[in-house]
């Protein structure tokens, strides 16, 4: 590899890295618009588990403004340990462990979660791009919390199945 493809290397993984950020940052914005211009318009693989599976961006965004733009969500993503590796100049993985916090008011939840994502990204036009999005749940902590603030654990351990997982 030349000095020159070493760089570009370089550079394209802090991209990739600095893209899945913007991501996540997004998500914790509440900025769908954000969240899209991350995701591929030649047709993005959302598929978390959990979730119903998209096989393209606006679908998956049309879904995030109604579960988690509202007044009542506050969440936080926490990545880490980025593993990039890459397939050709213009393709490349990702693999990422994520600690995701939920502070849920209507429901009166506080719910964290270890998650393990696998990613595909593509560069095009100039730009890469999240082509395909994969997650598993590795754990799970759920609590209740009653009207005096008192929190109750109502899942440690195994993520619960969600929309009808199962």
């Amino acid at each position: 590899m030349t000095l020159e493809e070493r760089l570009q290397r370089l550079e394209d993984d802090r991209a990739i890295r600095d893209l899945k950020a913007r991501y996540l940052r997004a998500c914790d914005l509440k900025d769908p618009e954000t969240v899209l211009d991350t995701l591929s318009p030649k047709g993005a693989i959302i598929a978390y588990e959990g979730f119903p599976p998209f096989s393209n961006r606006e679908d998956f965004v049309a879904i995030y403004r109604q579960m988690g733009c509202t007044p009542d969500i506050f969440d936080i993503h926490h990545a880490a340990n980025g593993v990039i590796e890459f397939e050709a100049t213009d393709r490349a993985r990702g693999r990422w462990s994520l600690f995701f916090h939920n502070i849920n008011l209507a429901q009166r939840s506080l719910t964290q979660m270890g998650v393990e994502y696998d990613d595909v990204y593509v560069k095009a036009d100039g730009r890469w791009w999240i082509a395909e999005t994969r997650s598993r749940r590795t754990s799970c902590l759920i609590h209740s919390v009653d009207d005096n603030g008192a929190a109750k654990v109502n899942v440690m351990g195994p993520a619960p199945a969600l929309f009808g997982e199962g």
